[in-house]
């Protein structure tokens, strides 16, 4: 790695595209409105349980397990693998990531996803990544620290000049917290903390002055 450089890591979806909206629309499609917040409740449980029974599934077929177990038609097991390239990015992110770069940051993801649905949503932010972790092609899933280990592999970064960014406790500020790394929670459903996070921000519009803040 040059010496100053400077990683800012990333979760996807819930941090830069709407995961929540996305899975959100399709729910209230299959079963209406009226049961479309009890299940996506209810999907934000299976999701990690599937995804722990079984690393080497594709995320595609964790979603198609998940909605399976929600009680969808067999024809529309695939329906959030088919609309998930349409989620859209919250309407900061591209400003605030195109921002970070300019000041000097590289960016990378390290998402819970496959190769095609994650290079479709980053088409959609138009901002270029350096690097990028996918579950599908390193057989782990995160909270497990296979994500990390895979970055700091390929990318030569330093732990200190290092942040993380993402919406999950669970998922990203937690081991984060374990691997000694500074993070920031995107916290954008008001939601209590659990793991600490080293700063919180309600969205991504103070991204850049705060990772500086976090990285000094």
């Amino acid at each position: 790695m040059a010496a100053g450089e400077r990683w800012a890591t990333f979760d996807c979806y819930g941090t830069l595209i709407d995961w929540n909206g996305g899975i959100g629309r399709e729910l209230e499609r299959l079963f209406g409105a009226a049961r479309a917040g009890e299940l996506l409740h209810a999907y934000h449980e299976l999701e990690p349980q599937i995804q722990r029974e079984d690393p080497s599934r594709t995320y595609r077929e964790v979603m198609a397990v998940a909605l399976a177990r929600l009680g969808a038609p067999a024809d529309e097991e695939d329906a959030l693998g088919r609309s998930l390239p349409r989620w859209a990015p919250f309407v900061e992110v591209p400003k605030a990531l195109a921002e970070a770069r300019a000041a000097g940051w590289r960016l990378a993801v390290l998402s819970n996803t496959d190769r095609d649905f994650l290079d479709a949503s980053l088409a959609r932010l138009g901002v270029e990544f350096q690097l990028s972790v996918v579950a599908s092609e390193i057989g782990s899933y995160k909270p497990s620290r296979g994500h990390w280990d895979e970055f700091f592999a390929r990318s030569g970064a330093e732990p200190d000049s290092h942040v993380h960014v993402a919406a999950s406790l669970f998922h990203d500020i937690a081991p984060a917290n374990e691997l000694g790394l500074p993070s920031i929670w995107i916290n954008r459903l008001g939601e209590q903390r659990g793991p600490e996070p080293t700063k919180e921000l309600p969205d991504l519009r103070q991204l850049p002055a705060v990772l500086d803040e976090v990285a000094a």
